[in-house]
């Protein structure tokens, strides 16, 4: 095979053994790989009603045909599981340099099935493959843990772990490659620890070989020079990172604020900015394997009480850790964000469960006897210590860890969890863009906005400007672009390249390099396909339509500030067309007819 190594490992955690299996290459035409790949094998292995960290759960890092390639950002790879959070499947994307080794080392995947008796770590180096202790790593963070294994196997190792979070089960603790990268939401990390499962560090000595080595290299050079000349990947990005959309989405008055009441514009956004990130506290660029964007962050805060250094934020928990929070004060933002990376959590939940307590603390329905710490909006304290108590899970951190919905209905306030499917939805109000609230509502892992950001199109104007507040052509938009996502997660290139080019491109590349005759159709096709595989088995864990919606806040509640003041999210006039687009019926059940198009009668 072509651009695939053609192998998986399967590790069996209870028993301690390996064992070699080969990629069948129908399947891998049909699902890609990575996040196509892994919901293939989850539905086929797990039952979609385990207990999400029972031994029973299966752990699957997949990589991508394009993944350590000369495809322009092709660094990805998947964590794929049952998710603790929501209940329904995960998918976790994440870059850095952790997926090419894989490919490197010859390998496209790995299965992990059932628990280790005490803690382990996986090394592989090539077709080397063994299970070593990690009882003396556990407890260690991510960063003590990727210094320790590379010391014990190899320097230029890559490392992909768990911290405390994750070996406390944390359900918003994260996967972690490369000390920084992370396969973020839906509690990965959780189920990595459930299996006593520390680390997987891989050294590869190979390479990639691709079809046809020229048409595949003139692709890259192509796509590589529409990415320099773009005005997102090429100038926006590289120049202020993620976080130049503080002050777009401030502007446009789709900036949620204080868990989401106060949302619109705050007269505070600038000084969370990327501007102003990369004015005090930016060291340098930062890029993952094989990309010309270079929109990571390596930054420092030299001094004060939040003396840090590290990478990011990125936007999205710039804004969780920031505004969602009424926190103002950057190097609090930067530091509880390192601190997030280095005990393995994802930083967007945690700060949306912090917002979610903070309004629930000046309500008065929590007080500080629960929380042993002051915890109003704004308080950069708080927001700091408060992300280090949910990675070790102390005292209120503890209840925090379980993310906003379980500690909200805790205290008999889930309304106040910004969440969908019980995963908090990331730095963009649907009030006032209302593509985004569609896709947020039938994401399929919950609250997400890498499923299809619509935001490119809404409010950024790629590939062409749609009016933010228009619903009727929104579920289309929403569909393909979560069709075309499913596509690009599953190739292994980074979503950031479709700022510059699109199906079209991404067919070419995928055709030179594995030899397979992809056309568009049959890319947006087998998107479409993991779409649906994705569904049904949220359908069959017990997900429904009732699960396909958004907080009552943003349904019932008008903005109250900014441009889009007065909006509501108007998800239930276009929740009907987008399940007759997708071929489903009016339960969001995928009819019999859609299911045989796309092959997936088995799954039926």
């Amino acid at each position: 095979m072509h651009a695939y190594k053609g192998k998986i490992l399967r590790v069996d955690l209870t028993s301690g053994t390996v064992k070699t299996e080969y990629l069948d290459p129908k399947v891998a035409r049909q699902y890609i790989g990575c996040r196509g790949m892994g919901t293939y094998y989850l539905m086929k292995e797990v039952d979609p009603k385990v207990d999400p960290l029972s031994p029973e759960n299966k752990l699957m890092f997949f990589t991508g045909p394009l993944t350590g390639t000369a495809a322009p950002s092709g660094s990805r790879y998947n964590v794929i599981t049952k998710s603790p959070l929501t209940g329904a499947i995960a998918a976790s994307n994440s870059g850095g340099y952790w997926g090419p080794e894989l490919k490197f080392a010859g390998w496209d995947g790995i299965i992990f099935e059932g628990k280790a008796e005490k803690p382990v770590y996986l090394w592989m180096e090539d077709d080397h493959v063994e299970l070593r202790s990690a009882e003396h790593l556990w407890g260690k963070t991510v960063f003590e843990t990727t210094d320790a294994i590379r010391a014990e196997t190899d320097p230029d190792a890559r490392v992909a772990c768990i911290g405390p979070a994750g070996e406390k089960l944390a359900l918003l603790a994260a996967v972690v490659n490369d000390y920084n990268r992370a396969a973020g939401r839906s509690g990965v990390g959780a189920v990595m620890g459930s299996k006593n499962l520390k680390a997987v560090a891989v050294r590869g000595h190979g390479g990639v070989e691709v079809a046809d080595l020229e048409g595949f290299r003139a692709f890259a050079e192509r796509d590589r020079k529409l990415m320099k000349d773009d005005p997102v990947a090429g100038n926006g990005l590289p120049t202020y990172g993620t976080m130049v959309l503080v002050n777009i989405l401030n502007e446009l008055g789709g900036l949620p604020i204080h868990n989401w009441r106060d949302s619109g514009t705050w007269s505070k956004a600038d000084q969370i900015s990327g501007e102003t990130l990369a004015e005090k506290y930016l060291v340098r660029n930062k890029g993952c394997w094989g990309c010309n964007i270079d929109c990571g962050r390596v930054t420092k805060v030299p001094e004060g009480p939040f003396k840090s250094f590290g990478e990011g934020p990125e936007y999205e928990a710039g804004w969780a850790l920031g505004a969602d929070c009424g926190v103002s004060d950057l190097a609090a933002v930067c530091k509880a964000n390192f601190l997030c990376n280095e005990l393995g959590l994802d930083p967007i939940s945690v700060g949306s469960t912090i917002a979610c307590a903070m309004e629930m603390y000046e309500n008065g329905y929590i007080t500080i006897k629960d929380t042993g710490i002051p915890l109003n909006f704004g308080n950069a304290h708080a927001l700091v210590e408060l992300t280090r108590m949910i990675g070790y899970r102390e005292g209120f951190g503890d209840l925090c860890a379980e993310g906003s919905y379980r500690l909200a209905s805790r205290f008999g306030h889930p309304e106040l969890s910004m969440s969908v499917k019980k995963q908090e939805m990331p730095a963009y109000d649907p009030r006032a863009v209302q593509g985004i609230g569609l896709n947020y509502a039938t994401s399929n892992r919950g609250g997400c906005h890498v499923r299809g950001y619509t935001i490119s199109p809404e409010v950024l104007g790629v590939p062409e400007k749609l009016d933010p507040q228009s619903i009727d052509e929104k579920p289309q938009w929403v569909k393909t672009f979560q069709d075309l996502t499913a596509a690009v997660d599953s190739a292994g290139i980074c979503l950031f390249t479709t700022f510059a080019f699109g199906a079209p491109q991404i067919a070419d590349e995928l055709r030179a390099a594995t030899g397979f005759d992809y056309t568009v159709e049959e890319l947006l096709k087998a998107g479409e396909r993991i779409w649906n595989l994705e569904r049904q088995f949220n359908l069959r864990a017990g997900l429904s339509k009732k699960d396909d919606t958004l907080p009552q806040r943003l349904l019932k509640e008008a903005l109250r500030f900014g441009p889009m003041k007065g909006s509501v999210s108007r998800l239930d006039e276009m929740l009907p067309k987008y399940y007759e687009l997708r071929g489903w019926d009016k339960e969001g059940r995928p009819t019999k007819e859609k299911l045989a198009e796309l092959d997936l009668v088995e799954f039926a």
